[in-house]
C-alpha cells in the first residue's frame, strides 16, 4: 500500500541543483509542495518548472515552498534550468532533486508498475509543518498539472485547519464556506457570529471566517 493521506511523509537524504539535503531538515516549519517529473529536458515538465518558479511570492504568502524530483543528475538539472530560465522567462528558484537511482521516488510511489517503467508519473504531494501528507494527487506523463489549483488546496487545507468549515465545490479564497456537520446549530451559533444560511440540516453555509469583519463594539 501507497502513501496515505494522514502519513508522515517519509525522510531522505538527496543531492540537489542547490546541493544535498535531508528532506525533513529541509521542510522545517513550512508547507511544502513535492512534485515529480518523467526526466530532464521534457516539454511539459519545462513549462511546469518555470510556472511554479513565477509562483513563489504566491507560495511564500502561504508559509509553502516547492521541490521537484527528477531521476537524472544534478549536472543534467543544472543545464535543464537554463533551458527553463530561457524559455519560460523567469529565474529558477527551487531545488530538483536528483533520484538517479530512483530510491526517492519509489519510496514516494512515484514509479508506477502499469505505467512505463523509465518513467517517474507526475505526483504532487502537499506536506504540512508537522511533515504529514495533507493531499497527493497523479497526473499521466503527457498532462501538465495545474498549479493555480494547488494554491487553491493550499487556501483550503490552511483554512480548514483553523475553522470548523469546509469548501465547496470550486471553492475560491474569499468565497462563501460550510459549515462542517458534526457541529451543532447552537455551536454554529457562538462559532460563527456573522450568520449562516441554513440550506439543509446538513447543509449551512458561511461567510469565510476569516474574511468577515470583526464586529463592531
Amino acid at each position: 500500500m501507497g502513501l496515505l493521506l494522514g502519513d508522515i511523509a517519509p525522510n531522505f537524504q538527496a543531492e540537489t541543483s542547490e546541493g544535498p539535503i535531508s528532506f525533513h531538515d529541509w521542510i522545517g516549519s513550512d508547507w511544502v509542495i513535492f512534485f515529480s517529473h518523467p526526466a530532464d529536458y521534457t516539454p511539459v515538465c519545462t513549462t511546469e518548472l518555470g510556472f511554479t518558479a513565477k509562483l513563489k511570492d504566491e507560495f511564500a504568502k502561504r508559509g509553502a515552498k516547492a521541490i521537484a524530483l527528477s531521476v537524472d543528475s544534478v549536472e543534467d538539472h543544472k543545464g535543464w534550468i537554463k533551458d527553463i530560465e530561457e524559455t519560460q522567462g523567469v529565474r529558477m528558484n527551487f531545488p530538483i532533486i536528483a533520484d538517479t537511482d530512483r530510491s526517492v521516488s519509489e519510496l514516494y510511489s512515484m514509479i508506477h508498475p502499469n505505467a512505463d517503467p523509465k518513467l517517474t508519473v507526475r505526483s504532487v504531494y502537499i506536506i504540512d509543518p508537522n511533515k504529514k501528507i495533507r493531499a497527493t494527487f497523479t497526473y499521466p506523463p503527457s498532462a501538465g498539472r495545474n498549479f493555480n489549483e494547488v494554491l487553491r488546496l493550499i487556501d483550503s487545507l490552511q483554512l480548514t485547519d483553523g475553522y470548523k468549515v469546509a469548501t465547496p465545490v470550486n471553492w475560491e479564497d474569499g468565497q462563501d464556506v460550510i459549515v462542517v456537520p458534526s457541529i451543532s446549530d447552537a455551536e454554529a451559533d457562538a462559532l460563527f457570529p456573522a450568520g449562516y444560511n441554513k440550506i439543509k440540516p446538513y447543509l449551512r453555509v458561511t461567510k469565510q471566517p476569516n474574511k468577515v469583519d470583526e464586529p463592531a463594539e
